[in-house]
């Protein structure tokens, strides 16, 4: 798809950045999960508090992918002591890649992914990791279309769901 464009989001994009979150990750996981959970995890994790405090984190970088102006997915990434399991100064952590249900499979998941690389380059990180819900086969297949294998598992709560995320690294220098 042509003409997806990135750009960092700013503090005064907070509203948008809500809207996409909320809209992008109810679409990917309601199907699976209970409304309760779902309504429950929406409130808490992207209330404008937290996802002030994210954005205004300095080991966080949060960015918007458009399409003629028009906001159809988002990327986080973590570095340092804001990664949210291993806490690697030599890693980035993607921890959010997420695109409208509508814009799926044309290639947007992909661009954010080529700008999380191009950012770990500029940051000199030796490798990329995330976590992904077992149960989210898409995602998978996509991570490890783009070099990703796993490397272990944690636990991720949804409400009162505890949900089990394949952790997974992409190694961009050799020991």
């Amino acid at each position: 798809m042509e003409n997806i464009t990135v750009k960092k989001i700013m503090p005064e994009d907070i509203g948008q950045l809500q809207k996409v979150s909320k809209q992008t990750f109810w679409e990917t996981f309601s199907a699976s999960n209970s409304e309760e959970n779902m309504t429950n995890y929406l409130e808490e994790s992207f209330s404008v508090e937290k996802l002030t405090d994210e954005l205004n984190n300095k080991h966080s970088d949060f960015y918007f992918a458009l399409l003629d102006e028009k906001v159809i997915g988002y990327l986080k990434l973590n570095f340092g002591q804001s990664q949210t399991e291993l806490q690697d100064n030599k890693a980035l952590e993607i921890e959010r890649i997420y695109v409208l249900q509508e814009f799926h499979g044309k290639k947007v998941g992909q661009v954010l992914y080529e700008k999380a690389l191009q950012i770990a380059g500029q940051v000199n990180a030796d490798y990329v990791w995330l976590g992904v819900w077992e149960e989210n086969l898409r995602a998978i297949g996509f991570y490890k279309k783009n070099g990703f294998v796993a490397f272990d598992k944690h636990i991720f709560k949804l409400g009162g769901d505890e949900q089990t995320d394949i952790m997974m690294k992409k190694v961009l220098k050799a020991d």
